[in-house]
């Protein structure tokens, strides 16, 4: 166990681990990600209503929406904690120039920009990710590709 994972993090040192999540998704550094979660995590994705449970599944999610927006970053525009969790505020910018998996199906590739507004709230367990939510516009991501009525 690691020096942080036994003793109480400061606000700053949470805020830190929850910003790498988004840095490991931004580079597709699956294995930082992965080491970042407990092997009890949870992700709540709520602008598709997807729950999932496990650090591999919570990967692999990641790693499809990475397939569908290959340039997708996560910009953190602000960042608070306390206690064992922090909140960020991001905007979430890609080009889909790969499939999209839905809950209805897949979208194909659009070849078109998005800029979606998103939260991430995690909660930690020492310095592992043991709870995250994530809350962003869906129908706004949606209709950016082309996948809903403008």
């Amino acid at each position: 166990m690691t020096a942080m994972a036994t003793e109480a993090l400061t606000t700053d040192e949470i805020v830190k681990l929850a910003r790498k999540q988004i840095d490991a998704f931004n580079t597709g550094d699956w294995e930082q990600l992965r080491a970042g979660l407990a092997s009890d995590a949870r992700y709540d994705e709520l602008g598709t209503q997807r729950k999932i449970e496990g650090p591999e599944k919570i990967v692999e999610l990641f790693k499809a929406w990475k397939a569908a927006f290959p340039d997708a970053v996560g910009t953190v525009t602000t960042a608070v904690a306390s206690g064992s969790e922090a909140a960020l505020e991001l905007t979430w910018k890609g080009t889909q120039t790969g499939p999209l998996t839905t809950a209805e199906g897949t979208i194909p590739a659009s070849g078109k920009r998005q800029e979606t507004p998103a939260a991430c709230f995690f909660t930690f367990e020492g310095d592992k990710v043991k709870e995250s939510r994530h809350y962003f516009d869906s129908m706004t991501l949606l209709k950016q590709i082309g996948a809903q009525p403008k």
